[in-house]
């Protein structure tokens, strides 16, 4: 009896289960964000680095730039992370070709393709360390949230 249920197949996901999945928690998230303010105090907890040490993270802002986006204030989103909305492009491209890809899988290959050159993830990470710090400084206050 034990070996006839270990011989039983395993229901699979479909393979665009986990990129559906996350769209629409993503779509969940703005959706809250759209109707739970997040410049108004008490709905959100603070960030934890800007917590400890006074300073903004990279991702400070990004709540209520997001929040903005819903409410289509590109401009007040500019002013609360403009990385962030810079980024968008990009995650929305990254997301729609795992989709894509998800849903019409290529053809198995012999050597997996690396998904992006490491130099551009340490170009990526150069800039948003950059980023970090001249936000923080008296010249960038601009790049602060607003």
């Amino acid at each position: 009896m034990a070996n006839q249920t270990a011989r039983t197949p395993r229901r699979r996901l479909h393979p665009a289960a986990a990129p559906l999945l996350l769209g629409a928690a993503g779509l969940t998230g703005a959706t809250l964000l759209h109707f739970v303010d997040p410049n108004e105090a008490g709905h959100y907890p603070t960030c934890p680095w800007l917590l400890i040490t006074g300073t903004w993270c990279p991702g400070c802002g990004t709540m209520r730039a997001i929040h903005a986006l819903t409410e289509l204030d590109i401009l007040g989103a500019l002013q609360m992370n403009p990385a962030a909305v810079a980024l968008i492009p990009f995650v929305a491209y990254g997301y729609l070709r795992w989709l894509y890809r998800s849903l019409r899988p290529a053809p198995p290959r012999t050597t997996p393709r690396k998904a992006v050159h490491p130099g551009w993830l340490y170009l990526f990470l150069g800039a948003l360390v950059a980023y970090w710090v001249v936000r923080n400084l008296p010249f960038g206050q601009i790049l602060a949230p607003g």
